[in-house]
């Protein structure tokens, strides 16, 4: 029986893709020949931390209701070291 890995975990295997000749180019261009692996591994890592990150989210939202926007934006304010919004958001 197969073991579950997490992303980023357990031995590496070639798999096919399509991708449209333009994109292909692209990758080459910006990685090399011999990076484009990496650079998709990567990539693909990032999507399902999105992923996971937006279901999460979900779950937050439909046991605790939508998000306050606006105090979101006061948070974003502090982050960014935007002094007009810190007030509003402590």
């Amino acid at each position: 029986m197969a073991t579950s890995q997490a992303p980023g975990e357990g031995p590496v295997r070639p798999v096919s893709v399509s991708l449209h000749e333009g994109t292909i180019a692209a990758l080459k261009a910006r990685t090399g020949k011999r990076g484009m692996s990496a650079y998709v591994e990567t990539l693909i890592q990032r999507q399902l931390e999105r992923d996971r990150l937006r279901e999460l989210i979900e779950d937050a939202e439909t046991e605790q209701g939508p998000v306050d926007q606006a105090a979101v934006d006061a948070k974003r304010a502090v982050l960014r070291g935007d002094a007009a919004g810190s007030a509003d958001a402590t």
